[in-house]
């Protein structure tokens, strides 16, 4: 699993070196987009990039939020025109089963439009929180809107904690550890995860309708 998370960084790394913000817009598009790319490792690169006068902190965390509502728009026209069918089937093939639908319906429907903005806040929900914006055809307006204030401050958030671990990481030994620790809470985080996903597919599959023999 560390090695799956060193050539994802490696790869994230090597995309922003070599194409600036347009790479960090890209990356962040494709994880709004339902993808399993996490802006806790694109962010604070690019903020890494920022300490080191490469980019500006404002700058990165625009494309970060320009990037979000791109991909986002990508999932909301899937829940949009396909409806809860498509989303189902869609999400057959990956960690975003049934069960976590119903919850951010559940969520979506209590909350309201706000739901978009809050979930933009939010681990992991951010990624999904499009699709039952989606569904219930939230107004388009008000969901960019919304998309791109909560991406921004998630961006400029994650920026800001790469830029000053960066700004510190030839003179302060506890900044080298904490470039560790985080480290080691994204793998256990991913390991954590993919458990859950393996254990309540192999559940399902276990399950044999009734009236089957």
């Amino acid at each position: 699993m560390h090695g799956i998370l060193q050539t994802l960084s490696d790869a994230i790394i090597a995309l922003i070196s070599s194409t600036g913000l347009l790479g960090v817009a890209l990356l962040m598009a494709l994880e709004s987009a339902c993808l399993p790319i996490p802006s806790e490792l694109i962010m604070p690169f690019a903020g890494y990039l920022v300490s080191t006068g490469q980019f500006s902190l404002i700058g990165v965390a625009l494309a970060g939020a320009i990037g979000c509502n791109i991909g986002s728009l990508v999932a909301y026209q899937i829940g949009a025109r396909g409806g809860r069918p498509l989303v189902e089937r869609w999400s057959d093939k990956t960690m975003f089963g049934k069960h976590e639908l119903d919850l951010a319906e559940r969520f979506f429907a209590r909350w309201g439009a706000s739901a978009t903005f809050v979930g933009r806040l939010l681990p992991v929900v951010r990624t999904f929180i499009a699709l039952p914006a989606g569904i219930a055809r939230m107004n388009p307006v008000v969901f960019h809107v919304y998309t791109f204030v909560g991406s921004f401050i998630w961006c400029l958030g994650l920026a800001w904690v790469g830029q000053l671990l960066g700004a510190h990481w030839n003179d302060s030994a506890a900044m080298k550890t904490a470039f560790h620790v985080a480290d080691v809470v994204i793998v256990l985080a991913v390991v954590a995860a993919l458990v859950w996903y393996l254990r309540r597919r192999r559940r399902a599959s276990a399950v044999v309708p009734q009236d089957q023999p």
